[in-house]
């Protein structure tokens, strides 16, 4: 089912998924416009995108997703919304009442307008986060959408994100002003990757503090299956696609699926020097400190913080919830998504690293000068 003709709306749209989504979407559907939402929309976005715009027209909205007014003037007379805005944060830096209001309020502000202004189809942006892991770190190898597993959120981004998401699936099937039904979805990437990448960035840097070693902060056993970003941006093409169809609306509405690809499991340290080792990076053999002595010394920095906090509010750089989320094997599958949507990885795993890892050494003189001169 084509998307032509189709006014979407994509939130977050200069970000790092956001532009992918974008420039996809015009290099293989002739939407009649594509309106990118964010706080800030860059000149070298729109710069960028010219190569592929075509007849497309492309309509620029900055502003906050808890103003309703703004929202009411993007939404009008749009098809699609595809949300991918959020704040992330795994070290709790984020105030919890700013986390709520975007990830939460936002959401539903975007499901309540889509309703007021007869947009038909709402495609979510979550995270395998919001299943996981738990704090006790049970692993889940090669899960599906039907997995058992006792999920305890620690994260307040893990926890407005699963509330953002529950309000998106309640959602589905709601009566818009037209008469007609609003169709939603949720799409739950692992660790997204690829060329832009700022996590990426951020180890890259830490690597070149560290004398061009990575830091090891996973076990080797520890594996997750990261998804290349060009492949997440296909699969929301075709949760979008999907929703449109008449004969798969009701099959794929109300529903989330779980989005990998053929990325091999590994960890998170061991796939950081993967992508990073032709660079010139070597990685510790070992974890700084054995595990069990970093969750004691994670337990007293949060303690000293939590006396702190009605003096002075200091959150320290890796807390227990990120060294469980770290240190557990927690792996997808995407066959659901494969069998529902139609999504079948459009790269693999050598493209993707090929792509990341040339990526990554086009940023790495800047970083290097950068970092040595400060």
């Amino acid at each position: 089912m084509s998307l032509e003709g189709d006014v979407c709306v994509v939130t977050g749209a200069c970000g790092f998924l956001g532009r992918r989504l974008v420039r996809l979407l015009l290099e293989e559907e002739k939407v009649a416009e594509i309106r990118l939402l964010d706080r800030d929309v860059q000149l070298q976005v729109l710069q960028s995108l010219e190569d592929c715009r075509g007849e497309t027209i492309l309509s620029v909205f900055e502003g906050d997703i808890r103003d309703v007014d703004f929202l009411r003037k993007a939404l009008r007379g749009a098809t699609t919304v595809f949300h991918i805005a959020s704040l992330i944060d795994v070290t709790e830096s984020v105030e919890y009442s700013e986390m709520y209001g975007v990830n939460v309020k936002g959401t539903q502000l975007l499901l309540e307008v889509c309703i007021q202004e007869n947009v038909a189809s709402f495609i979510y942006t979550s995270t395998v986060e919001v299943m996981g892991p738990n704090p006790r770190g049970e692993p889940i190898v090669n899960g599906t959408e039907d997995t058992v597993y006792n999920t305890t959120l620690k994260f307040s981004y893990s926890k407005t994100k699963k509330e953002a998401e529950q309000r998106t699936l309640q959602a589905n099937g709601e009566t818009l002003q037209n008469g007609g039904r609003l169709s939603t979805c949720a799409l739950r990437p692992t660790y997204i990757y690829g060329d832009g990448c700022r996590f990426l960035l951020y180890h890259m840097g830490d690597g070149i503090r560290n004398k061009n070693t990575l830091f090891r902060m996973s076990l080797p056993e520890a594996h997750v299956n990261p998804v290349y970003v060009g492949n997440v941006a296909f699969a929301h093409l075709q949760a979008a696609r999907s929703l449109k169809d008449p004969q798969k609306r009701d099959l794929v509405g109300g529903r989330f699926y779980f989005l990998s690809d053929d990325t091999p499991p590994m960890s998170y340290s061991d796939f950081n020097y993967v992508l990073m080792s032709p660079l010139g990076f070597s990685i510790q053999d070992k974890l700084l400190l054995p595990l069990s002595i970093f969750y004691v010394l994670c337990f007293l920095l949060e303690a000293i913080c939590a006396i702190l906090r009605p003096l002075v509010r200091i959150v320290p750089p890796v807390n227990r919830q990120l060294l469980t989320l770290l240190n557990t094997t927690f792996t997808f599958s995407y066959q659901k998504a494969k069998k529902d949507l139609g999504y079948a990885p459009r790269y693999s795993w050598e493209e993707a690293r090929k792509r990341t890892t040339e990526w990554l050494a086009s940023q790495l003189p800047a970083e290097r000068e950068k970092i040595l001169s400060s």
